[in-house]
């Protein structure tokens, strides 16, 4: 949900998948981002309260999915089930909800409202989620980490994208290009584990 253009994960993800997937699979990834906002943005319910406490800038963001990124998610993904099958959901989001005890369940309500309103199995659509950079590269939102670990135990399909190892910017916020490509091969290489493939080929 908060996976963007080419220097973030998604595009290394969908590259991994295909160059380990069969040629006549076909790799899609729906994309809907808003840079530093909570889960709370997502909550279908409760978003509207939430975008009246953000600053300007990201009103800007969230205004080019019409207010509600959480409708436009779903509009999107209903495109896709018309020519093809939803695999998987990616996350990558906890920095702005740091040592918030209760994202898990606030996440468990955004991934059972998508299984709901997109009609799908939550035992055949796992969520992949990632870490927060590590406190191995001075990570400052690293201890969102330990929230995030335990997201298995609330979302019973859900599996955590380690970031150790990742590399980061200056900011000790944001990964670098590198921790970005990195982080995004993880997303495929568990995905690709999931759906029964063991990665041979890499970039």
């Amino acid at each position: 949900m908060s996976l963007q253009n080419r220097a973030y994960p998604a595009d290394y993800f969908g590259r991994e998948l295909v160059a380990n997937l069969p040629e006549k699979v076909r790799v899609g990834v729906i994309n809907v981002a808003v840079g530093g906002c909570k889960i709370e943005l997502f909550e279908k319910d409760q978003y509207e309260s939430y975008v009246t406490t953000v600053p300007g800038w990201m009103k800007n963001f969230i205004s080019e999915y019409n207010g509600n990124p959480y409708a436009r998610l779903v509009e999107m993904a209903k495109l896709a089930q018309k020519d093809g099958v939803i695999k998987g959901i990616l996350l990558h989001q906890g920095e702005s909800n740091t040592n918030d005890t209760l994202w898990t369940k606030k996440v468990k309500v955004v991934y059972d409202n998508l299984m709901n309103d997109l009609n799908l199995k939550p035992q055949k659509v796992p969520l992949l989620a990632g870490e927060t950079v590590n406190a191995d590269q001075g990570g400052i939102c690293a201890s969102m980490n330990k929230i995030i670990a335990t997201l298995p135990q609330t979302i019973k399909n859900a599996h955590v994208i380690s970031s150790a190892g990742c590399t980061d910017s200056a900011d000790n916020l944001h990964f670098n290009a590198a921790g970005y490509r990195e982080l995004g091969k993880r997303y495929a290489t568990q995905m690709l584990s999931l759906l029964g493939y063991k990665p041979t080929a890499t970039e």
